[in-house]
């Protein structure tokens, strides 16, 4: 996946995207204050196989997007890798222009040029796999972001990662519970690693979360966000299932606290 991710990054016309993002406003602010939902919108995963059909996938996406935010999500989430989650910019920058809450760029990203090119498809974030990136690259694609004012959601599978994570506090960081060799989820680690975070950063619980319940429990762990992409994405009632999560990760947050 990285040789791909690598390829397609080269491929970028890096002075062309940094002239479009020139003349566009600020994106909007993700405000974290209080849990909340990042909702997905992805067609495929290698998890699950095909999770919903869409005849015309652009609108399909902003129908889903449209019904996260009216039901109160914090943020969108889009996938842009085309090969295994049959994502595009276009899904993204759709998506983007249909609503006024953040959207995510979420990819395998190893270029910071690729950072250029979701804030030129209306990105407000972007999420970054801590085991993908070294030192230096992670630096320079934070400081871009930054410069950009996009928020980082910086993802980790173990303890080491989440330290790494500490370099950086002012970035979300979240735990995937997903085995990246198994695609199995084991949710336990959600409460294995919770003490690893580094300090004063929003948790965010990544995968496998596909219950009010299992919203209610990472809330109630201490998380401050979930993502939820697959049980959202095969729901015919999403707006529902984002307003119930939402409400369900709040009241816990404020009996946990």
């Amino acid at each position: 996946m990285a040789l791909i991710s690598h390829a397609r990054a080269a491929a970028l016309d890096e002075v062309s995207l940094a002239a479009r993002v020139h003349h566009l406003a600020v994106p909007p602010y993700l405000d974290v204050d209080g849990f909340g939902l990042i909702a997905e919108i992805k067609f495929s995963a290698p998890s699950s196989g095909v999770l919903r059909s869409a005849g015309d996938p652009l609108q399909a996406a902003v129908a889903r997007a449209r019904a996260y935010e009216a039901a109160g999500a914090l943020a969108i989430s889009v996938l842009t890798e085309p090969t295994r989650f049959a994502g595009s910019m276009e899904h993204l920058q759709a998506v983007a222009e249909a609503v006024q809450i953040p959207v995510m760029r979420k990819d395998f990203l190893v270029d910071p040029v690729q950072i250029l090119e979701a804030r030129a498809h209306g990105a407000a974030g972007v999420l970054l796999i801590i085991r993908m990136l070294d030192d230096a690259r992670l630096d320079q694609m934070m400081d871009l972001a930054d410069e950009l004012n996009l928020f980082v959601l910086l993802e980790a599978f173990d303890a080491e990662d989440l330290q790494r994570a500490a370099r950086y506090p002012r970035a979300l960081v979240g735990i995937n519970c997903r085995d990246l060799t198994t695609l199995a989820v084991e949710a336990g680690r959600f409460e294995e690693h919770i003490e690893a975070f580094p300090d004063r950063v929003c948790k965010v619980a990544e995968s496998g979360l596909a219950t009010v319940e299992d919203v209610r429990r990472v809330a109630h762990l201490g998380y401050g966000m979930a993502l939820v992409g697959t049980a959202l994405m095969k729901s015919d009632e999403p707006a529902q299932m984002v307003a119930d999560m939402t409400e369900a990760g709040r009241r816990a947050s404020c009996t946990s606290t």
